[in-house]
């Protein structure tokens, strides 16, 4: 999990606040992405029944299919990616399928890679994309964070989590890297799309003379990795549940550590069209019940990522 976080992307200019340390836990293995079009389901109720007690708040249309269809780049451990049995697991299904409880429906996980996502949700591919996915202003407005131009309507986006993003390197080797300037002259390995990628051009643009920051974006984070793991890079990028994961599981652990502070805490925010407000308004809802009654604590409590827990849902909170 890319959000996406690093995922996840945002101007990068934004916030350069840094997060305290949240120990990430789990033993599973990191696993392939697999097919794009292969859907996976996660949460309550095959239809939405009347026990749910916020099922009267969704658009009748999902009432009546019974499922949220969510776009989501299934290959982010911790955030969504697939076990050892191909069930698509994580802290996002988690909460997803503890909202699908309160709502009557299933949240069904349809894997696409991380820079569609938005288009996804543009052509009505998919209800939602929740997908470690950082809300910005660029993105609330539908405008490309590298031209600066308008590129789509924008999306609304319910901000559920909070998380920065780290830099990492293999284990025993860090060659100096503690901060993004010590990157100049060195080369990175960051998911295409990200926030990661967006700090690595901006820190690239400031670097001196003779010192390039040379950059390779992939497609999903688990090739970054596999890059830098063999050799081809001299550090990786991502968001910090996703780094600390992979530092945690990677090689029983031997081999990536994490390198400095993580940077850029934004929000995590499930994004919906801008013109389908009840269908945002009902998430909203659900998100406010499962914090309520505990639920939220308790998805964030098995994956070890407490200290990204908000208090409060927001719309449209990212800056």
């Amino acid at each position: 999990m890319t959000a996406s976080s690093t995922r996840r992307t945002t101007a990068a200019h934004s916030r350069l606040a840094a997060v305290g340390a949240i120990a990430v836990a789990g033993a599973l293995l990191l696993t392939g992405c697999g097919d794009q079009t292969e859907k996976s389901g996660s949460g309550g109720d095959t239809k939405t029944t009347s026990e749910a007690p916020l099922a009267d708040k969704l658009p009748q249309s999902i009432r009546d299919k019974g499922v949220i269809k969510v776009g989501s780049d299934i290959a982010y451990a911790p955030v969504e990616f697939k076990d050892k049995s191909g069930k698509v697991v994580g802290i996002d299904p988690d909460i997803a399928a503890a909202m699908g409880k309160q709502l009557g429906v299933t949240f069904e996980f349809e894997n696409g890679t991380f820079d569609t996502l938005i288009t996804g949700l543009r052509s009505k591919r998919y209800d939602i994309a929740m997908s470690a996915m950082t809300d910005t202003k660029d993105r609330q407005e539908g405008i490309d964070s590298e031209t600066g131009k308008k590129v789509g309507q924008g999306v609304d986006f319910v901000d559920y989590f909070t998380a920065g993003v780290s830099i990492y390197t293999k284990k025993g080797d860090d060659q100096g890297i503690k901060t993004w300037k010590d990157l100049c002259g060195k080369k990175v390995v960051v998911q295409r799309g990200t926030v990661s990628e967006d700090l690595a051009k901006a820190e690239a643009e400031k670097c001196p003379k003779g010192k390039k920051l040379s950059i390779e974006a992939f497609d999903n984070d688990q090739q970054a990795q596999t890059r830098l793991r063999g050799g081809g890079a001299d550090a990786g990028s991502s968001d910090f549940p996703v780094a600390a994961y992979a530092v945690k599981t990677s090689g029983g652990g031997n081999d990536f550590q994490l390198v400095g502070e993580q940077v850029e805490a934004a929000p995590y925010g499930i994004a919906v069209a801008k013109d389908n407000t009840q269908l945002r308004d009902a998430l909203k809802a659900a998100l406010e019940a499962v914090i309520a009654n505990g639920e939220y604590k308790k998805i964030l409590d098995k994956w070890g990522v407490a200290d990204g827990a908000v208090t409060e849902v927001t719309i449209n909170g990212g800056k």
